[in-house]
């Protein structure tokens, strides 16, 4: 449970996507000469995404591979800071996002899985650790989710953050509410 006082604290949160936002598995081949990797992304995590961003948190991701699947999936979730870093140099990475937009470590909560989050997990005001992080992921986090990452598990923590700030009813009644309403235009 995270205490609401800190969760009101909370003004970015970064992400993690290879057993965060994925479930950890590539899918690596060949098409026509062309390497190519694919990545399984969970929509519900998509919609918590949405959800932290409508809460006025700033979402980032930051990860230890360059993958042209990230920037595509960011890009969907209107995820402007993306930090990938092929020698998975996290720490560096997420305090330069956190520098250009004036924010501080002790406002910030990263969601990780495995040791190339570690830096950040311990730097940070509010580690979380998906229900698949290893034993010393989990041992820094101070909330460790039930869901498993790729499954879920940010989807979790954003309801758990928004609902220890008070949020968690607006903004879903907020999004149904935009989704129901009358268009004006005609299906054809």
């Amino acid at each position: 449970m995270i205490e609401r006082a800190l969760a009101k604290r909370i003004r970015i949160i970064g992400l993690d996507v290879d057993g965060v936002l994925t479930d950890g598995g590539l899918y690596i081949g060949d098409a026509n000469g062309a390497h190519v990797e694919l990545k399984r992304y969970d929509i519900q995590d998509g919609l918590g995404v949405r959800f932290l961003r409508d809460a006025g948190i700033r979402v980032c991701v930051v990860t230890g591979r360059v993958s042209e699947s990230v920037r595509i999936r960011a890009n969907e979730l209107e995820i402007d800071d993306v930090a990938q870093d092929a020698l998975a140099r996290k720490l560096p990475a997420f305090q330069r996002i956190l520098d250009r937009h004036d924010l501080r470590m002790e406002d910030a909560a990263f969601v990780g899985d495995d040791f190339p989050d570690l830096g950040i997990m311990r730097a940070v005001g509010l580690p979380i650790a998906v229900g698949n992080a290893v034993p010393e992921i989990k041992e820094v986090a101070q909330v460790c989710l039930t869901k498993m990452g790729g499954r879920g598990a940010v989807r979790e923590c954003a309801e758990m953050l928004l609902k220890a700030r008070g949020d968690w009813e607006e903004i879903v009644e907020r999004y149904v509410a935009e989704r129901s309403a009358p268009t004006l235009e005609v299906l054809r």
